[in-house]
Order: structure tokens, then C-alpha cells, then sequence
């Protein structure tokens, strides 16, 4: 009898979000940032150049994702490198918004794509490291 892996899909939904947007950024750094619901524009003046930049991060942190979802024993580390950048990132749009350099309304704007997305990998975080430690004290194979 096998369990469903919903970590695995869960690592695997937030993958291809990252994808996604890592590869309309890279294709697209105008469109990107003038047609994603987030209000960019706020941030500064378009640098194409740096919006690629950025989508280059997105394609990794799928890719390591995916990994996660594919290989148990390598779901802390993965998980925790793709977080940091979303705590820090995160972390730049508090700070932001706070200081005044973006308008308070983007505390509901900036919830759905940079505060969900770094509360969701810190809920999967917590439960892979669970799972590790348990694994770990039964004496199972994470692979």
C-alpha cells in the first residue's frame, strides 16, 4: 500500500508557479512587468535586463523544488536554499512598504505572490522537517 506524497505535490504546485513565472520574465521582462497583478511598477523604472535576472532565479528555485519533490532525504536543505530567498525578498517589500517607497496598499497587493508564497514554503518546511526527523528516529530510507 502506497501513501500519497502530498508534500511531493505541494513542492511540485509551488515548482511550477516558479517556473512559470521565471520563464515569463525571462521571455517577457516588459510584458512581465507590466502584466503581472502585482503593481511592479511601483518598485522603479523597467530594467529588462534585471527582470531576467530574476526570472533566472525563479527557473532555479523550480528546479530545486522539483528535486525536493522527487528525492525525501533532500527536502530540508532544498526547501530551506528556495526560502531564503523568499524571506529575503519578502523582507525587501516589508521594508519597503514600511519606509514609505511603496504605497501601503501593497500589503494586500505584494500577500498573494511574495507573503503567501514565503508562509506556504515555511509551512512545508516545518513538515518536511518532520517527516526527516521521524524518518530519522524510525530508521527509514528518505530517498
Amino acid at each position: 500500500m502506497s501513501r500519497t506524497d502530498n508534500l511531493g505535490i505541494a513542492l511540485r504546485v509551488f515548482a511550477a508557479i516558479n517556473l512559470l513565472n521565471g520563464i515569463w520574465m525571462l521571455a517577457s521582462p516588459n510584458g512581465w512587468f507590466y502584466g503581472i497583478p502585482a503593481a511592479v511598477p511601483d518598485t522603479g523604472p523597467l530594467n529588462e535586463h534585471f527582470v531576467r535576472d530574476v526570472g533566472g532565479t525563479y527557473v532555479t528555485m523550480a528546479l530545486a523544488l522539483l528535486w525536493a519533490a522527487e528525492r525525501r532525504a533532500l527536502r530540508v536543505p532544498l526547501v530551506t536554499i528556495v526560502l531564503v530567498f523568499h524571506v529575503l525578498h519578502a523582507g525587501a517589500h516589508m521594508v519597503d512598504t514600511l519606509a514609505g517607497r511603496l504605497p501601503m496598499s501593497h500589503w494586500a497587493v505584494d500577500f498573494p505572490g511574495v507573503y503567501l508564497p514565503t508562509i506556504g514554503l515555511v509551512l512545508i518546511l516545518v513538515v518536511a522537517a518532520r517527516q526527516s526527523r521521524r524518518a530519522d528516529v524510525l530508521g527509514h530510507d528518505r530517498s
